[in-house]
């Protein structure tokens, strides 16, 4: 197909496309779970399980014949198992890029496929995952929408045969705009998809206007949608809050400090279950579909021990999104040392069963959990501190917690800020937030949620023409060209004596100079082999007949992009480097393959740096 550049209005527009497209589609996702869930959980297992208050109910009617009935605990071990086996079926069929958590899906894509993802993707990704978490599996929403919304914005980019640069634009729109829209955190949203396919605190720059207009407009379709069925809710922040969420002394950053320096091992435990599990599973024998079964099965375990441990029906959060336990939390619903124990119990579960699901071969997101398992640990600080006097509200650290530990784990300190603000409607713990978010994303280096990050653009492979250019650019001729006394020959020598000083010399080119000692031109082997056995040239050529004229030079302040671009101007292995005063003095030789040397080297300075560092 014949590639095209837009303008950058153009993009624009086209964004604001993959916005309203993406708010349909994460509306499109959030009914179809909520169906699966009333039919599944509620409707078999007789388990209800509560979210946010913000969250719009979409359906309803037969809750309180299930409360009456109660909860059927086998259903919950078979109906996570089957769930994640569907999800696997039609992932093996269809789509086996869609099983998965779906956002490190749309980040390899920007960085190693040009942005493109297969039309197929955002369609069963969204049913897959839909029943995965309808059914009990453990997982989140932002992967599924994440990468529904990234797949529409390349489908639609590989449609109009745009380059690979804007439809990686338009993947990172669709990307914010999903996640904007279901979190209703527009702003969140747009930073979240500049800033999640990095390692460093960095954003991708050229994404950042483009994913603010598509999450503005998916946020608008998706909230102005649930509007129109008549909720006073839709337009509401997703966790609601009552009075006393607020930071006034000081000294409460001393419970906040231990709350970061807990967030640390939780987040190295996560990551590192979650990833050992999914090798586990993928050594295991069998039809993928059967393992995945297991995986959902183990989860229903998971929640069945946590249900019987705590002995509270809230230690089911650690099915599905578990949401319900966080609003509760934030309400002042778990209190005293058994709260304590009950949110740490959860957040537990919570990363043994998300691995489970996920890693056996489901499909849903991971960003909700680790606000379950921040918000958990978090809670669980909050009420032991506030047990020593030392909080007035110990929800305050639930929300925190929720901050702190997505930021150190999926390294998006900024975008996850502002994101926990939007969801809970709460900007008078930024300061805290922003200490917390920090802290952990210094002391969690070593431990990476989303494996297909790169360190940073420099290591993109979407960037990789920009940096080889950077990178030469700060090395320059006098750093790697050949200081000696290069063999020159006059214009008037014959070439008889030429080929007798070629085949004495370990020299390839030669500098020609005129009576005067003024530098004319090149000489080079190649141009004298031509005429080597031309027996009438032979006798009567002198090198000014075969040189290059005028010589091609560099200086030794020349940078090398620039060494490099002459060299591929003419085509040649070696050039003479000249005096920046004197262009007569030749000073050396500057050859091709020191420029990649000196490349070479900065790379693997570049990728020790990355390794001390512990990517």
């Amino acid at each position: 197909m014949r590639r095209f550049t837009l303008s950058r209005a153009t993009i624009y527009l086209l964004a604001i496309v993959v916005g309203a497209v993406a708010g349909l589609g994460a509306l499109a996702f959030e009914y179809m779970s909520g169906f699966v869930v009333h039919f599944a959980l509620v409707g078999a297992a007789g388990y209800e399980p509560e979210g946010p208050r913000g969250e719009v109910k979409l359906f309803g009617g037969d809750e309180e014949a299930a409360a009456q009935r109660g909860i059927v605990w086998w259903w919950l071990l078979v109906l996570p198992a089957l769930g994640c086996m569907v999800s696997s079926l039609l992932c093996q069929r269809f789509a086996p890029e869609a099983k998965g958590h779906g956002t490190d899906a749309a980040i390899e894509a920007y960085h190693q496929k040009g942005g493109r993802i297969r039309g197929r993707v955002p369609p069963l990704k969204a049913i897959c995952s839909a029943i995965t978490l309808g059914c009990g599996g453990s997982g989140g929403r932002e992967g599924p929408i994440a990468q529904i919304g990234a797949g529409f914005g390349s489908f639609l980019g590989q449609r109009l045969g745009l380059g690979e640069r804007q439809i990686r634009t338009l993947l990172a729109a669709g990307m914010a705009s999903g996640v904007g829209a279901i979190f209703r955190a527009p702003f969140a949203g747009a930073l979240f998809a500049a800033e999640i396919l990095y390692r460093d605190a960095e954003l991708e720059s050229e994404a950042v206007i483009p994913a603010f207009l598509a999450s503005t407009v998916a946020y608008c379709v998706f909230c102005g949608s649930l509007a129109l069925t008549g909720s006073p809710d839709a337009f509401n922040t997703l966790f609601l809050l009552q009075d006393g969420f607020r930071f006034e002394h000081v000294v409460e950053m001393v419970p906040y400090t231990l709350l970061a320096v807990g967030l640390v091992p939780a987040i190295w435990f996560y990551t590192r279950t979650f990833y050992g599990l999914e090798r586990w599973f993928t050594r295991l024998p069998g039809p993928r579909p059967v393992v995945a079964a297991f995986g959902g099965l183990l989860t229903g375990v998971m929640a069945l021990g946590a249900w019987w441990l705590s002995r509270d029906e809230r230690a089911l959060a650690v099915l599905s999104s578990g949401y319900g336990v966080l609003q509760q939390t934030l309400d002042g619903k778990v209190v005293g040392m058994a709260g304590a124990g009950l949110l740490l119990l959860v957040a537990l579960g919570k990363i043994v069963a998300t691995s489970c699901t996920i890693g056996a071969g489901g499909s849903a997101g991971v960003f909700g959990p680790s606000m379950v398992i921040g918000g958990g640990v978090g809670g669980a600080v909050g009420l032991l501190c506030s047990q020593l006097g030392w909080v007035d509200n110990p929800a305050s650290l639930c929300i925190v917690g929720m901050c702190g530990f997505f930021a150190g784990a999926a390294k998006t300190p900024i975008s996850t800020i502002v994101m926990v603000t939007e969801m809970t409607g709460s900007y008078q713990l930024l300061l805290p937030a922003v200490w917390v978010c920090g802290i952990t994303f210094l002391l969690s280096r070593r431990s990476a949620l989303y494996q297909k990050q790169v360190l940073n653009r420099a290591f993109s492979p979407a960037h990789k023409g920009e940096y080889v250019e950077a990178l030469l650019e700060r090395m320059k001729v006098a750093d790697v060209f050949e200081p000696k006394e290069i063999e020159k020959v006059t214009a008037s020598t014959p070439l008889r004596d030429i080929v007798q000083m070629i085949a004495h010399s370990r020299q390839d080119y030669f500098p020609v100079t005129d009576d005067d000692g003024r530098f004319v031109g090149m000489l080079s082997v190649h141009d004298v082999r031509q005429f080597t056995f031309d027996e009438s040239v032979y006798r009567l050529a002198i090198a000014a007949d075969i040189m290059s004229s005028p010589p091609v030079v560099v200086r030794p302040g020349d940078d090398l992009h620039k060494a490099l671009e002459t060299f591929d101007s003419i085509w040649i292995d070696e050039l003479p480097v000249v005096d920046a005063d004197d262009p007569d003095k030749v000073l050396g030789q500057l050859r091709r393959r020191a420029i990649n040397r000196a490349y070479t080297k900065k790379l693997k300075e570049l990728r020790a740096l990355q390794e001390r560092q512990g990517e």
